[in-house]
């Protein structure tokens, strides 16, 4: 484990209003947010493992699809997209219920365990994107907006439709976003050293590792 681990990091703090550029920095410092409860850790167990947390970001003046992100986009070329203020439907609450069936440990009890009861700006200003196949919704993700920043926190799929890769598709439209609205970064989350059911983060161009020392390093692409 990295020597870094040796300094057992685990803070958490309420607030139900942070500013975009306050978020931005909070972020760059290894804190994430579900509702209004921030939170970072720099070791979990995965298994019967101790391991090193890690936060990611995307540089996105670095980024460019690989391979087999352009084959995600490609298998969703039929699908249209909406992106707008969060809004927990019936209809987005029945996919959370489905998609969260896939989980044979610890599944989540509600989509509220990531989002503020009040999710139109608690703690901060969240957007959603709805991923539409006709007139039937097959996938929505969640995201904050900072000042120089966008930050994924959660998505949800149709696990009928798994074939389409739609987790990382969300996350490729929410990086096309930040791209396009002139962000810096987009955070990805967390992911664990060595081999982890969190690997997926780690294979985004641009991707940049947090040291836990204030300091963010390129991440090797996987």
């Amino acid at each position: 484990m990295d020597d870094l681990a040796a300094i057992f990091i685990n803070e958490e703090f309420t607030a139900t209003k942070v500013s975009p550029a306050k978020l931005d920095l909070l972020l760059a410092d290894g804190w994430r947010h579900f509702g209004p409860d921030f939170f970072r850790y720099n070791l979990a167990l995965y298994g019967d493992e101790i391991r090193l947390v890690i936060p990611l970001r995307v540089r996105l003046s670095d980024f460019r699809f690989s391979k087999s992100q352009a084959r995600v986009l490609r298998k969703n070329a039929d699908v249209h997209l909406k992106v707008g203020p969060v809004r927990v439907t019936p209809e987005v609450d029945n996919l959370f219920n489905r998609h969260k069936a896939r989980f044979r440990q610890h599944p989540p009890e509600s989509i509220y365990t990531f989002l503020s009861p009040d999710t139109a700006d608690e703690p901060c200003e969240m957007r959603q994107l709805s991923v539409y196949l006709k007139d039937r919704l097959i996938a929505a993700s969640f995201f904050d907006v900072g000042e120089r920043s966008l930050s994924g926190i959660y998505a949800v799929f149709d696990p009928d439709e798994s074939v389409r890769g739609l987790g990382i598709f969300t996350m490729l439209k929410e990086i096309e976003l930040a791209a396009e609205e002139g962000k810096e970064f987009y955070y990805q989350g967390y992911c664990y050293s060595g081999s982890s059911f969190y690997d997926y983060k780690k294979r985004f161009f641009g991707t940049e590792a947090y040291q836990w020392n204030g300091a963010w390093a390129p991440l090797p692409r996987e």
